[in-house]
């Protein structure tokens, strides 16, 4: 399990929005690729990065603060938001990114999500599930697709997706926790482990994960950080430290108590 720091451009800037409301902006610092470099220094490996300019216009708008934060940088970064061609993947991964994210192509252009994964195969793709009330969003989060996310991530297994990234758009930004029952679920329907995204607070909403930890590959949080209820360094060790809790819970056929969470 591994710690993703989100940062998500609009306008070129670092934002949050809270519950992927594009009204409710706020803005963490003009300079992303500044902030992808702290969040290297204080111990990240991996950086999750949303283009939300390009989830609604459905072309890589800021493609050029990407090559900002690979060039500034060397942490493995996966890009999503508006990558709804193989041209608009070739950029991304040319420009040096490790992975992109398929959001609104998967619902809406099935053919292009399989001719992805078959030209770049599944090490370079996530499949990004962003679900309300159990349904697929599509669009930056402005439209719902009729679609169960469940469904969504079994299609998605069986077009050769290894990587998934759910995001409870309800707690998304909110800092209101995990539903751990949720994300057991999705990785279940996919058959892999999920990435985690929305409602990270804490180190100890990552060590309460503990329990489904071998469901879930990485945990993406990005207000907790930016807003100081969690560190980067605290969050990769409560990262680090899951699995072998997880562990000890299964050896000794009990739950997680309040002391664990909180250490």
């Amino acid at each position: 399990m591994y710690l993703l720091p989100a940062i998500d451009l609009l306008d070129g800037r670092a934002v949050r929005l809270a519950k992927g409301d594009y009204h409710a902006v706020t803005v963490y610092n003009d300079d992303p690729a500044y902030q992808a470099q702290l969040f290297e220094e204080a111990g990240a490996t991996w950086l999750h990065v949303v283009d939300l300019d390009g989830a609604k216009s459905g072309n890589p708008d800021n493609l050029e603060v990407v090559r900002a934060i690979l060039a500034r940088t060397s942490l493995k970064v996966e890009v999503g938001g508006g990558v709804r061609s193989l041209e608009a993947a070739d950029r991304l991964l040319d420009a040096g990114a490790t992975r992109v994210i398929l959001g609104t192509a998967l619902v809406r252009d099935p053919d292009f999500a399989q001719a992805a994964m078959e030209k770049f195969g599944p090490d370079a793709l996530v499949a990004g599930i962003d679900a309300k009330a159990g349904e697929a969003a599509v669009a930056g989060w402005t439209e719902g697709s009729g679609v169960a996310a469940a469904d969504l991530a079994r299609r998605m297994a069986a077009q050769g997706y290894e990587h998934l990234v759910y995001t409870d758009i309800a707690r998304d930004g909110m800092q209101t926790g995990v539903e751990n029952e949720a994300y057991a679920k999705m990785a279940a329907a996919f058959g892999n482990p999920v990435i985690v995204s929305g409602g990270i607070a804490t180190a100890a909403d990552i060590r309460a994960l503990a329990p489904i930890a071998d469901a879930v590959e990485g945990v993406i949080t990005g207000r907790a950080i930016y807003e100081g209820t969690l560190t980067v360094a605290d969050g990769v060790a409560a990262c680090d430290g899951t699995f072998q809790l997880s562990d000890q819970l299964e050896e000794e056929e009990r739950p997680l108590t309040i002391e664990e969470l909180e250490s």
